[in-house]
């Protein structure tokens, strides 16, 4: 495989965009950014001189003087639908921070414009990407440590109302969700890499502090076609801030801790009585990547120089967006829903919002 230069753009230099732009400079030689876009001209050219890039008035501007490879979005969600498709329809790769998108409805019409451009984008979930999280998905898919048979899944974080004052932020219309949607999705969407497909979901919301439209706590009960079952809990209300993810084998438990990313350091593993073996096959590797947007800008860079689909594609994407609309649509309708269910036509199809939060005033669930 040939690895070639590729050149990036950034749209929104927000504080995430600093983690795209870092990501870039420690893979020189194979991304290269050169240029940079914000609503705020006076915060794109203190940005774009900072890492020694012009800036632009407009995406379309950008592409139009730099043609670039390669487009990390990094706005508020509620923009990140037209700026991917005007990327695609650009040629260029969009790398669309989490959530991508709003609803499925809107994922759907990114696939559905992906197949008509013959462009790839892929969705930034940098847990997935880290050595111990490679790991323990090559364990699992050898069968080294038996059927999966219990995990679990808690963002268990802290955000004042000064950090909801951001008028985006706790809006459904605009951030598609609460913690479930922009929080705990790192977590779950490991779990979900690692578990495989999930069958059914049954959740609670609840608004328990925070002054928003959307929910500052989650919980549900999770299925697989494994037969696994899972916990998942995501909260902004929690002083005492952790990311934890556990899994129990048959033949051993491993477990992650950390709170905004990990090494190696930050996983335990502890074989059972009965399989002291499976040790050795943890300690194999590989070794020594943290997560992070270094670790996946390089795996979306050996896709493409490969020619195939950069990680995360639209199809993996959907996995974890069907189960975010799934979380909210149990919910907020006290049922459990089965994978596959959420299709158009569904309530929950165009809106984490669905027939509307219990909380809510009207019967949109877009206030509180």
């Amino acid at each position: 495989m040939t690895s070639r230069g590729y050149t990036c753009a950034i749209v929104g230099t927000g504080a995430i965009a600093g983690a795209h732009a870092e990501a870039m400079r420690n893979l020189a030689g194979r991304a290269r950014l050169v240029g940079v876009v914000d609503l705020e001209p006076d915060r794109a050219a203190a940005f774009g001189a900072t890492w020694d890039v012009p800036a632009y008035p407009t995406l379309t501007a950008l592409i139009e003087a730099r043609r670039p490879d390669l487009v990390h979005v990094c706005t508020p969600p509620g923009t990140h639908l037209p700026l991917a498709l005007e990327c695609l329809a650009a040629g260029a790769v969009p790398v669309v921070e989490k959530p991508p998108v709003l609803s499925l409805a809107g994922l759907d019409r990114l696939r559905a414009a992906e197949d008509a451009a013959g462009v790839p984008m892929a969705t930034v979930f940098q847990h997935r990407f880290g050595s111990g999280a490679v790991r323990l998905r090559r364990l699992v898919a050898e069968g080294a440590l038996g059927r999966p048979l219990v995990a679990s899944a808690n963002t268990l974080w802290f955000r004042d109302d000064d950090y909801f004052a951001v008028p985006w932020r706790g809006k459904w219309e605009l951030e598609g969700g609460g913690p479930t949607m922009g929080h705990g999705i790192h977590q779950f969407d490991l779990l979900l890499s690692v578990l495989g497909r999930w069958s059914s979901v049954t959740a609670i919301a609840a608004r328990q502090a925070r002054p928003t439209d959307t929910e500052d706590v989650s919980a549900a009960l999770v299925r697989f076609d494994s037969g696994a079952v899972a916990t998942v809990v995501n909260s902004v209300v929690s002083p005492r801030q952790t990311s934890e993810l556990r899994f129990d084998f048959e033949r051993a438990t491993v477990e992650l801790e950390h709170l905004y990313g990990y090494d190696d350091g930050n996983w335990t593993f502890t074989a059972a009585p009965t399989s002291p073996d499976v040790v050795s096959a943890w300690d194999s590797g590989p070794a020594d990547t943290p997560s992070g947007h270094t670790a996946q800008l390089a795996a979306v860079l050996d896709a493409l120089d490969a020619g195939g689909t950069p990680p995360v594609s639209t199809a993996d994407t959907r996995v974890t967006m069907e189960f975010v609309a799934a979380i909210y649509a149990s919910a907020f309708t006290g049922r459990t829903i089965d994978q596959g269910e959420i299709t158009d036509g569904h309530p929950f199809y165009d809106s984490m919002a669905g027939v509307g939060a219990p909380w809510s005033t009207t019967t949109s669930g877009l206030s509180g």
